[in-house]
């Protein structure tokens, strides 16, 4: 891991970090609350590639461990990794890791535009809310003891957020592969 490495990653992990100050929506229906922060996991994958996506929302993890009050709502501390958002805040790790590996297969410099963009939405969507979801809804069932078709069905709620959340990543990611074209050198 080179410095560029950490100090991207740790610039990815203050965007999470910055998202987290919008207040949480909470539904009611599920204990877990609608946030901005998966937002933050998509642009890492997309924008770092999968490597340094990870290593971002692992960042975030650390903080939330050592107890700042970094994920929205001002929560924070050990506690935070029993509750019932435990899997989706487990899953940003995996979720930033499959959305840049994703990126780094489908999306190539000599593609049109619309074809990165295409592909950078597939990768966000895939990763940062079917792989983020196959964590979150797992645990949730777990932790607040109920079905996974209870998890499931009550998870349907974040999916038109969750496909905007995408939709903004693939024009982040678009937007920067055109303007610093050496940062898509993602490793």
């Amino acid at each position: 891991m080179t410095t560029r490495d950490l100090v991207l990653s740790s610039l990815f992990a203050a965007i999470i970090v910055a998202l987290g100050l919008l207040p949480p929506i909470t539904l009611g229906i599920i204990p877990v609350p609608i946030t901005a922060q998966s937002l933050g996991v998509m642009l890492a994958g997309v924008v770092l590639g999968a490597r340094r996506g990870a290593i971002a929302a692992l960042i975030v993890i650390a903080l939330v461990a050592i107890g700042l009050p970094v994920l929205s709502g001002g929560r924070g501390g050990l506690a935070v990794f029993v509750g019932p958002t435990a899997g989706f805040l487990i899953g940003w790790v995996f979720a930033a890791f499959a959305t840049g590996f994703l990126s780094e297969r489908l999306v190539g410099q000599e593609q049109s535009g619309l074809v990165q963009g295409v592909s950078f939405f597939l990768s966000a969507a895939i990763g940062g809310i079917v792989v983020l979801y196959a964590f979150g809804i797992a645990y949730l069932a777990f932790a607040a003891n109920i079905s996974l078709e209870q998890a499931f069905v009550g998870s349907l709620a974040f999916i038109p957020g969750d496909v905007i959340k995408a939709v903004i990543a693939a024009l982040v990611g678009r937007a920067v592969m055109v303007g610093y074209p050496l940062l898509p050198q993602r490793g």
